[in-house]
């Protein structure tokens, strides 16, 4: 007896699938206002000027805050790109220098932010950054208006 058997093999399927990529708007972000410390009174010890990112103040060892303030205002910034993305915060790593114009400088350092350390671009793509820090007084501080030759540098990255 003789069987013929016949089989359908299927040993190989195929499919499709598309591709998609969204490009986002790039990230950018405008500085606003600038960082002021405000009017400082100097003693003959070392302090510090600790300023928020809220513009408000604290002064401490030799330093004291003078009842005309000046215009103290914590750095500010517009951070702008795709609505409803969330941002890194790279604030400076290392202290800035104020100087005089003559042989007389103070530091910045001890940088903060609001938001901290990420921020949301929210519904409208924008957001407000401030950057607050810490200015160091020398002892006896020369009088004069102390401003930093280089600027200091923030920088904010999609996450």
């Amino acid at each position: 007896m003789l069987f013929a058997f016949t089989a359908a093999t299927f040993a190989q399927a195929s499919a499709t699938a598309t591709a998609t990529a969204i490009i986002v708007g790039p990230i950018g972000i405008t500085n606003t206002a600038n960082m002021n410390f405000g009017n400082v009174a100097v003693g003959a010890a070392l302090g510090t000027v600790v300023l928020a990112t809220d513009g408000s103040r604290t002064a401490t060892g030799g330093c004291t805050l003078p009842a005309t303030t000046g215009s103290p205002a914590a750095a500010t910034f517009n951070v702008t790109g795709a609505a409803n993305y969330t941002y890194a915060i790279t604030l400076p790593s290392g202290p800035t220098t104020l100087d005089d114009g003559a042989t007389h400088t103070m530091t910045v350092d001890d940088w903060v932010s609001d938001p901290t350390p990420t921020g949301n671009l929210g519904a409208g793509g924008s957001q407000t950054l401030r950057i607050g820090a810490t200015l160091s007084v020398a002892a006896g501080q020369t009088a004069g208006t102390y401003t930093s030759a280089t600027p200091f540098t923030v920088t904010v990255n999609y996450n």
